[in-house]
């Protein structure tokens, strides 16, 4: 029976929210607790990478984080971003929050008009040959949008500036859940780093995505409940309920 039910994610800040229908209408208890945090690289150790952010023209972004970290480092190496730099970003969202850092001018901020697709900017970046695209990116990438540029005739030099890191248990909390769910590669990675000789047993495990699968299904972890795209259902808490409506 399922009583105890670990999200490895923050709290939500609003009370009326699915995991607390998951509590009302299953009688579980739902935990949570952030496997992952980000870091930022310092500029020392951005430094290794033998990249000058001012040798570019245009900065790729597809994330705020990134924008963050950019911005970050640039002021930590003490480089004045030229008011000439155009940024690329994956969405209107991460477009938007470059007002935070620049003074914000359509003609030099390009991102798609809906969706969250890069491949919609390659018009823009074909109109500007001459070009040199620096691509913001975590520790913790895949290179499909990379070669998806190079498909396409634009050249992308990734720079990592920021990381996925584990964020230790604490000692005094019991870890003893019925049910884990967890939402990415890396939380996979922090179940395995905080808890190195734990075995899985009779504990479900659900997860988001197919690379979190894929991540836990190497690392030797059952996965009972699956949620994601092109799953039966798009959310966690969805599935699980599901399941407990099932197995009641």
């Amino acid at each position: 029976m399922i009583q105890r039910i670990l999200f490895s994610q923050p709290r939500p800040t609003t009370e009326h929210n699915p995991y607390s229908r998951l509590e009302d209408q299953f009688g579980v208890k739902c935990d949570f607790y952030q496997f992952i945090h980000i870091e930022g690289l310092e500029a020392r150790e951005f430094r290794q990478q033998h990249i000058n952010p001012l040798d570019y023209t245009a900065v790729i972004l597809n994330s705020r984080l990134g924008a963050e970290h950019y911005f970050r480092l640039c002021e930590e190496m003490r480089l004045n971003v030229p008011d000439s730099m155009h940024y690329y970003c994956n969405s209107e969202q991460v477009g938007l929050y470059l007002q935070k850092f620049i003074n914000y001018r359509k003609r030099k901020v390009f991102f798609p008009e809906s969706g969250n697709k890069f491949e919609s900017l390659l018009p823009a970046m074909h109109r500007r040959p001459n070009e040199k695209y620096l691509m913001v990116l975590s520790d913790i990438h895949t290179d499909e949008q990379i070669n998806m540029f190079a498909e396409n005739g634009v050249e992308v030099t990734p720079a990592i500036m920021y990381r996925t890191v584990t964020t230790p248990w604490p000692a005094d909390k019991p870890f003893d859940y019925d049910l884990i769910a967890l939402f990415t590669p890396a939380g996979v990675t922090s179940l395995r780093e905080n808890f190195p000789d734990w075995k899985q047993g009779k504990t479900l495990i659900a997860a988001f995505g197919e690379g979190t699968i894929r991540a836990l299904e190497e690392a030797g972890y059952r996965v009972d409940i699956e949620a994601g795209q092109g799953k039966e259902f798009a959310s966690l808490p969805m599935a699980i309920a599901d399941y407990l409506d099932k197995n009641a």
